[in-house]
C-alpha cells in the first residue's frame, strides 16, 4: 500500500528523492511493452512471409499484382480514418488516464463514422475506381471485399491506440499475432476446400483473407477491451457518476463536443501528411503496369512483372527490416527522452550507434542478396525473375536501413514536418522514374529510381540530424571495415564450398535448405569477426 502511494504520488509531484524510483518502473514497463510489440512484429512478419509465398505459388505473379494493385485503396482509407486518429488516441490517453475512456469512445466513434462512409463511397463506385484511377477493370472485384475490411481496421486501430496510452502493449501485440494465424488458417482452409472441388485459386482468395483477418483481428481487440481492460480511469474510481455518463446519451454527447476537437487539432496534421504519403504511393503502384506497358509489355505481362517485383523480390528484401524496424521502435523514445532530459551527449551516441549497426547489417545484405538471390528467387518462388530483382535490390539494403532508424530517430527529436517533406521527396523522385524510365528502360528504370529514391532519403536524414546532434560518421568503422569483413567472409565460404555441396549431395539437401546454411556461415563469420573486432577494441 505505500509503495502505490508513493508511486501515485510521485507522478503528481516533483520530489527529487522519488523520481527516480518512478521513471525506473516506467522505463522497464516501456522497454517491456517494446520488446513485446518487437516480438510480435517480427513473428508475424515471419508468419507473413511464408504466407506470401503461398500465395505466390496459389494466385500466380498476376494475381499477386492484381491484388498489390488494390491494396493502396485500403491504405488510403485506413490513413484517413484510423492511422491518424489511433496516434491521436494514444497521445490523449498517455498524457492524460484519467479521461482515457471518454478519447477513446470519440475517436472510435469519428473513426467508424468516417471509415463507414469510405466503404459505402467504394462499395458504390468500385467500377468507376477500378477503371478511372485503378486504370484495370479486372480490380472492380476485388474493392468491395477490400472495403469491408476498413471499419474492422478502424475499430481494431482505436483500440490499440488506448491501449498503447495506458502502455499496455499484450492486447496490441497478440492482435497481431493473432490476425495473421486466423488469416492464413481461414486462407489454407478455402484454398484446400476450392481445389478438393476442382476450382481454380484466384486473387479473390487473398483478397478473402485479408478481410478474414481484418475482422479477426477486430473481434480479438473488442473482446479484449470488453472482458479483460484493465481499469485505470481514475476518475471512474473517485467519482461513480462518471462510470455511467457515456449510457446517457446527452452526457455522451456532451463528452463527445469537449473532446472531440482537441484530438481532431491533433488527428488532422497527421492525417494529411499521411493521406499526401498514402496518395503518392499509390499512384506509383498503380502507374508501374500501365508503364510497363507502354514499354511494349502486355498487361498479363506487366502484371505478372509487377507481382514478382512486389510479391516475392520485395518481401525478401524487407525481411531483415524487420530488425531495424525493433530498432527504430526503440530509438524513438530513447532519443525523445534523451532530448527532454537536455542529454545532447546520449542522442549523439543514439544517432552514431543506429547508424553503424544499420549499415553493419545493410552490407551484410548486398552479399547475402548477390550471391544467393538467384536461388532463393527459383527455390522459394519457382520464378528466375524474382531472384534477379534480388541480386539488383540488394544495393538498396544500406540505404534502405539506414532511412528507417534516422526517420525514427528525428521523430522522436520532434522533426515529424523535416521527415514528411523528405519521404514525400523520396517518393517524387520514386515517381518520377515509374513516369520516365519505366517507359523508356523497363522495370529497370523503376529499380535504378528506387535506389536513387533510397540514397537521397538516407543522405538528407543524416544531414538532418547532424544540424540537430553534431555526430562523427567514422567511414572506417562503419563502412570501409564491415566490406573487409565481409570480404573475408565470402572467402571463407568459398574455401569451404566444396565441403558444403558434398555434406548437401549427402544429405539430399533442398537448395533452399542448402542456401540457408550457407547463409548462416556466411552470416557468422561476418558477424563474428564484427565481434572480435569490438571485445578486442574495449579491452
Amino acid at each position: 500500500m505505500n509503495l502505490r502511494r508513493r508511486t501515485y504520488s510521485v507522478i503528481n509531484a516533483d520530489l527529487p528523492g522519488e523520481i527516480s524510483v518512478t521513471d525506473f518502473f516506467r522505463k522497464h514497463t516501456l522497454i517491456t511493452g517494446t520488446l513485446l510489440l518487437t516480438a510480435a512484429g517480427f513473428a508475424v512478419r515471419v508468419l507473413g512471409f511464408f504466407y506470401r509465398i503461398f500465395l505466390s505459388r496459389a494466385i500466380g505473379a498476376e494475381g499477386l499484382g492484381l491484388y498489390n494493385m488494390v491494396h493502396p485503396i485500403y491504405g488510403i482509407c485506413f490513413g484517413i480514418c484510423a492511422g491518424s486518429i489511433q496516434t491521436a488516441v494514444s497521445r490523449f490517453v498517455a498524457a492524460n488516464v484519467r479521461e482515457g475512456k471518454r478519447v477513446f469512445y470519440t475517436g472510435l466513434t469519428i473513426s467508424l463514422f468516417v471509415s463507414l462512409i469510405l466503404t459505402s463511397v467504394i462499395l458504390v463506385f468500385a467500377e468507376p475506381i477500378a477503371h478511372s484511377i485503378l486504370l484495370e477493370d479486372n480490380c472492380a472485384a476485388l474493392l468491395p471485399p477490400m472495403a469491408l475490411s476498413v471499419p474492422f481496421s478502424a475499430v481494431h486501430a482505436c483500440i490499440n491506440g488506448y491501449y498503447y496510452g495506458i502502455r499496455k502493449m499484450k492486447v496490441p501485440a497478440f492482435a497481431q499475432v493473432a490476425e495473421q494465424l486466423i488469416r492464413m488458417a481461414a486462407v489454407f482452409l478455402i484454398a484446400g476446400i476450392l481445389l478438393e472441388n476442382g476450382h481454380t485459386l484466384t486473387v479473390e482468395l487473398a483478397v478473402a483473407g485479408h478481410l478474414i483477418g481484418e475482422a479477426a483481428s477486430c473481434l480479438y481487440s473488442v473482446i479484449c477491451f470488453a472482458f479483460f481492460c484493465p481499469q485505470t480511469d481514475s476518475a471512474v474510481r473517485t467519482d461513480p457518476r462518471r462510470a455511467v455518463s457515456l449510457r446517457c446519451p446527452s452526457r455522451a454527447f456532451a463528452a463527445f463536443t469537449e473532446t472531440a476537437p482537441p484530438l481532431l487539432a491533433l488527428a488532422l496534421p497527421l492525417m494529411g501528411n499521411r493521406l499526401i504519403l498514402n496518395l503518392l504511393t499509390s499512384a506509383e503502384s498503380i502507374w508501374i503496369p500501365s508503364r510497363l506497358c507502354a514499354y511494349g509489355l502486355s498487361s498479363s505481362e506487366a502484371f505478372s512483372v509487377y507481382g514478382v517485383l512486389t510479391g516475392m523480390a520485395m518481401p525478401f528484401i524487407l525481411f531483415p527490416s524487420a530488425i531495424t524496424n525493433s530498432m527504430a521502435v526503440l530509438l524513438l523514445p530513447a532519443v525523445a527522452e534523451a532530448q527532454a532530459a537536455d542529454r545532447n551527449d546520449r542522442i549523439v551516441q543514439t544517432v552514431t550507434v543506429s547508424l553503424r549497426y544499420s549499415l553493419y547489417m545493410g552490407i551484410l545484405c548486398i552479399g547475402v542478396f548477390t550471391m544467393f538471390g538467384g536461388v532463393l528467387g527459383t527455390s522459394v518462388f519457382h520464378n528466375a525473375s524474382a531472384g534477379t530483382f534480388m541480386e539488383i535490390l540488394a544495393w538498396l539494403c544500406p540505404f534502405l536501413y539506414l532511412s528507417t532508424t534516422t526517420g525514427s530517430i528525428l521523430n522522436g527529436l520532434g522533426r515529424t514536418r523535416t521527415t514528411f517533406l523528405q519521404n514525400t521527396a523520396a517518393l517524387l523522385i520514386r515517381i518520377s522514374s515509374v513516369l520516365f524510365g519505366i517507359p523508356r528502360f523497363g522495370i529497370l528504370g523503376y529499380l535504378w529510381g528506387m535506389l536513387a529514391s533510397d540514397i537521397f532519403l538516407a543522405m538528407t536524414h543524416l544531414w538532418s540530424l547532424s544540424r540537430i546532434a553534431p555526430f562523427r560518421f567514422r567511414v572506417w568503422d562503419m563502412a570501409v571495415k564491415p566490406v573487409l569483413f565481409l570480404a573475408a567472409s565470402v572467402g571463407l565460404l568459398l574455401f569451404f564450398d566444396g565441403s558444403f555441396t558434398r555434406a548437401a549431395g549427402l544429405l539430399r539437401l533442398p537448395a533452399f535448405t542448402d542456401a540457408a546454411i550457407r547463409i548462416a556461415f556466411l552470416s557468422l563469420c561476418y558477424g563474428g569477426m564484427l565481434a572480435l573486432t569490438h571485445v578486442t577494441r574495449r579491452n
